[in-house]
Parts: structure tokens; C-alpha cells; sequence
């Protein structure tokens, strides 16, 4: 018997965990600064596979490695998820657009011009 996996919640609770991983040269967590391209789910076998592409600021981003390992450490903690892949993309390039609007917001209080 398949298991079933109600992913909006389990999504929810995935984006919840993203926002607690900060870049730390940018006062915004991860989730809010457009980093997150998508958060993709797989049931294979009853376990749920969680894929996570994502990007960096800038490809020359000194901390990248840190950040890919945080954001798979916190995905993995959704009770749901069995296992969880982070992949890099550089394509399409990060730029300010890709920010919430609560990061935009972040950025604004803390003096960014946006």
C-alpha cells in the first residue's frame, strides 16, 4: 500500500525550515531572499524524497557550501521527509527581484535601497 503525504502541509512546513537558514552577510533568511527555485516531492516506495534547487547571490559566494548543507539539514527535519537533495543552479542568475515581499521589507529597514 502506497503511503499518502498531504504535500501542501508538508511543504508549509519545509518553507517554515527554509526561513531559519540566513546567508550571513544578508540579513534575510534563505526562503525570503528568492534563493529557493523549487521545492519538488517524490513518494517512492512509502518514503518521501524532498529535491530543493536553489541558487546563491553570487556564484563566487564564499559560504555556498555551508548554506547547501543547512538547507538539507532543515529540510530533512520535516518529520515527513525521508531524505533530502539540495541542488545548485545558477540559472536563472539570483537578482533582487526574486526577494518577497517580506525580504524586500527586511531589506528596506536595514537600509538597502531596493
Amino acid at each position: 500500500m502506497k503511503a499518502t503525504f498531504d504535500i501542501p502541509t508538508i511543504k508549509t512546513k519545509v518553507i517554515e525550515k527554509l526561513k531559519s537558514v540566513y546567508d550571513p552577510e544578508i540579513p534575510v533568511n534563505v526562503y525570503d531572499l528568492g534563493l529557493i527555485y523549487t521545492i519538488a516531492f517524490e513518494n517512492k516506495e512509502n518514503y518521501l524524497f524532498c529535491t530543493i534547487e536553489m541558487t546563491l547571490t553570487s556564484p563566487a559566494c564564499p559560504v555556498a557550501e555551508a548554506l547547501l548543507d543547512q538547507v538539507q539539514y532543515v529540510v530533512q527535519q520535516v518529520d515527513e521527509i525521508d531524505e533530502a537533495k539540495v541542488n545548485l543552479v545558477f540559472d536563472p542568475p539570483w537578482d533582487m527581484n526574486k526577494l518577497t515581499p517580506e525580504g524586500k521589507e527586511i531589506m528596506i529597514l536595514n537600509g538597502a535601497a531596493i
